[in-house]
């Protein structure tokens, strides 16, 4: 009888750890496809032919932007022209004055926008990912107007000592303001206190902060100084060069395909929360440093060329979610498309509206996204409620 119920016992037992084995199979495997597939209804390809679709519609924008203007130029003359500056090939002297306009004014301009653009939405929808709030972005977070801010004292050192700023030492001042505030956010944002509320209200903190500050940088600036710190606050293409162009090409191409191939660990963070994250094997504190730092660069790099541009990280990553949804290997390149598409639109607005004056395109953005960002607000507090 004895030996029956031992036997019976460790039978049970046995069965009680394939239970629990199972069990915990099974919850890393839903963990795992929370982490790697938030929305199950959605398969890959449909989401590949958006992203393909909204790539089409982005080059279709763009050649649309490249012909309008003062003077209305025709598709000939645009293929023409990109063909002649790319290849280096003879203008004739018939050709050269629309060869101007368009691959040394307009073509530049349109291609810094469309950078930008992807550059603010990337940085945005990665920084939701890592602090779990759609309501954040490097605007909202103060760490454009700190970027800013960066610039502006960096432009006005160098022009006391008789130095012409260059790009790179702008961007790296506007660079190191942005990730000292970033910094300050994140570090109270691991407090217990923290909150979606803290959060935002930190963020207008530092914005009127950091604007407070670059208005005394203007205030002490002499006038040519000053002429070249007001383009920040404005937010604008309107001077984009070649230059400015590779640049922020160059830490687009860097940051972008890193950011999608490491996609999967921010589902983890953004759909499990860091102690979900933490189970998968994941090194949260160094994923959101790494991350933090990345989208930080994106925005600091856009800040030191265009000026403060707001809302763009904001409600690029808004649209990309309602077109392809949640999912971070999708989310983040359609998130780059809108953003990119959404400037170079706000741009192309302010520079035809009132032609022959130009908008300056954080004005236009701020118009749009003002409103988009109101409505985000008010459909998380009743989704909340």
């Amino acid at each position: 009888m004895t030996t029956d119920t031992a036997t019976a016992e460790r039978h049970a037992t046995g069965r009680a750890d394939e239970s629990a084995a199972t069990t915990a199979n099974s919850v890393a495997s839903h963990d795992d496809n929370i982490a790697r597939t938030p929305n199950k209804n959605w398969s890959i390809l449909p989401r590949v032919l958006l992203l393909i679709i909204g790539l089409v519609i982005l080059a279709a924008e763009i050649l649309v932007s490249v012909r309008l203007g003062s003077a209305s130029l025709s598709v000939e003359d645009v293929w023409d022209a990109v063909v002649s500056g790319v290849f280096q090939l003879p203008v004739e002297e018939t050709f050269r004055k629309t060869f101007t306009v368009i691959f040394a004014l307009r073509f530049p301009r349109v291609l810094l926008a469309v950078l930008a653009g992807a550059a603010l939405a990337t940085s945005g929808v990665v920084m939701q990912a890592l602090l779990r709030n759609p309501l954040v972005s490097p605007f909202t977070l103060g760490v454009s107007p700190a970027a800013a801010f960066g610039a502006a004292l960096t432009i006005l050192v160098l022009s006391q000592r008789g130095i012409s700023a260059p790009s790179q030492l702008v961007a790296l001042g506007a660079l190191v303001s942005a990730l000292a505030v970033s910094a300050l956010v994140l570090g109270l944002s691991k407090t217990r206190a923290s909150s979606t509320a803290t959060l935002l209200l930190l963020g207008i903190a530092m914005t009127q902060l950091f604007e407070a500050l670059t208005s005394a940088v203007q205030f002490v600036a002499d006038e040519n100084t000053l002429q070249q710190i007001v383009r920040w606050t404005f937010g604008s293409v309107n001077e984009a060069t070649w230059s400015d162009v590779r640049f922020l090409a160059v830490v687009l191409i860097v940051v972008l395909p890193c950011v999608v191939w490491y996609s999967p660990k921010l589902n983890a963070i953004a759909f499990t929360g860091d102690d979900g994250a933490k189970s998968l094997g994941i090194n949260v504190d160094l994923v959101r440093t790494v991350f933090i730092v990345l989208s930080v660069a994106l925005a600091a790099a856009v800040v030191s060329v265009c000026g403060i541009i707001g809302f763009v990280g904001l409600v690029g990553p808004h649209i990309a979610r309602l077109v392809v949804g949640s999912d971070h290997r999708f989310l983040v390149p359609f998130a780059a498309v809108s953003g990119a598409a959404l400037l170079l639109f706000a741009d192309t607005v302010g520079r035809t509206l009132l032609s022959p004056s130009v908008i300056p395109v954080g004005i236009v953005v701020s118009i749009i996204g003002a409103p988009v960002f109101v409505n985000l607000i008010i459909m998380r507090r009743k989704a909340l409620a």
